[in-house]
């Protein structure tokens, strides 16, 4: 998977991308598991892609609800048994 970064919004720690591959569109969020750091993808569709790139402040809610693991089956790629927490 390659995933490539629209925005990055560096107050509220995110990024909003595509992933290359697929064409599917997505919200990151860093964490980490004591071990490494990592990001943690959220698919989105394309609407809310470009609501969140045109107004990155809108996406502050949906981000706040993947940090609490909330969203969960918008996960691009499921979580390892190690699962890292936000950072």
């Amino acid at each position: 998977m390659k995933f490539q970064d629209a925005l990055v919004h560096r107050e509220h720690r995110f990024c909003v991308g595509t992933e290359q591959d697929s064409g599917r569109f997505y919200v990151s969020v860093p964490v980490s598991n004591g071990m490494v750091d990592y990001e943690q993808y959220y698919e989105i569709d394309h609407a809310t892609f470009e609501l969140f790139r045109r107004d990155p402040d809108a996406a502050v809610p949906f981000v706040a609800r993947c940090r609490k693991r909330e969203l969960d089956e918008l996960l691009i790629v499921p979580p390892g048994t190690s699962r890292g927490t936000a950072i």
